[in-house]
């Protein structure tokens, strides 16, 4: 006689059935601790928007978000590490916004971009203060600015040869003129935020596009000289 066991049946079954929700509670976990760093995130974005690098303390972010400074550090361990999320925030914001013109952006847009840092000093200073401190070995975001400085030189090198062609009207690569971009977009940045009233940083930037571009052609039926020609005539 076979002797039939309800155990051995609903055994596997209950075994099933626990694995499946112990499944949905941990991607419940991840979906809500994901979503509690965007609300962190969110937070240290206006506390900097507000009070600058130095005063975006965790404590100051935690007090925003409801959150003990030790329960913060279980999301971001260091300040360090929070400004970094922030900022790779604001560059899915601005790729995002960027790529509504294709994959190689417009200088116009680059120009724009630098125009929209104007309006957030904050982040344009922890992004500064930040970028200067991870030159030092080891420092927690060294591996993003390294990351981001070669997307960007990337980036940069894709819209000059958009709008130039293989080879700028000075005779650059846009590979070359894409490192001396990057370099005008930071050190604007760090002079504006020294003193913006002597530095109209959005001006500045498209002055320096404008060294980028052909010479204006000459006015019609004016003829353009060769230097000295006009005194040896």
């Amino acid at each position: 006689m076979v002797t039939f066991s309800l155990s051995c049946t609903l055994g596997p079954l209950r075994k099933g059935l626990t694995g499946m929700t112990g499944a949905r509670a941990e991607r419940g976990g991840r979906a809500e601790r994901g979503g509690r760093r965007a609300e962190i995130i969110q937070a240290a974005t206006e506390v900097i928007a507000e009070r600058g690098y130095r005063g975006a303390t965790l404590a100051a972010v935690a007090e925003r978000v409801g959150l003990t400074q030790q329960g913060l550090m279980h999301y971001f361990a260091t300040k360090e590490a929070l400004l970094v999320a922030v900022l790779e925030a604001r560059d899915q914001w601005d790729m995002a916004s960027a790529a509504l013109h294709g994959r190689a952006w417009p200088l116009e847009v680059v120009a724009n971009l630098v125009e929209y840092n104007a309006t957030r000093p904050g982040i344009v200073q922890a992004f500064t203060v930040l970028a200067g401190d991870s030159v030092t070995e080891g420092h927690p975001a060294q591996d993003y600015f390294r990351d981001r400085y070669a997307a960007v030189r990337e980036g940069g090198a894709e819209a000059l040869r958009a709008e130039y062609g293989d080879r700028l009207p000075g005779g650059l690569t846009p590979e070359q003129a894409a490192t001396l971009l990057a370099a005008v977009v930071d050190g604007l940045q760090v002079q504006w935020l020294l003193d913006p009233g002597a530095v109209d940083m959005p001006a500045a930037f498209r002055d320096f596009l404008s060294l980028l571009a052909p010479p204006p052609a000459p006015p019609a039926g004016e003829e353009r000289c060769a230097p000295g020609a006009a005194g040896n005539a």
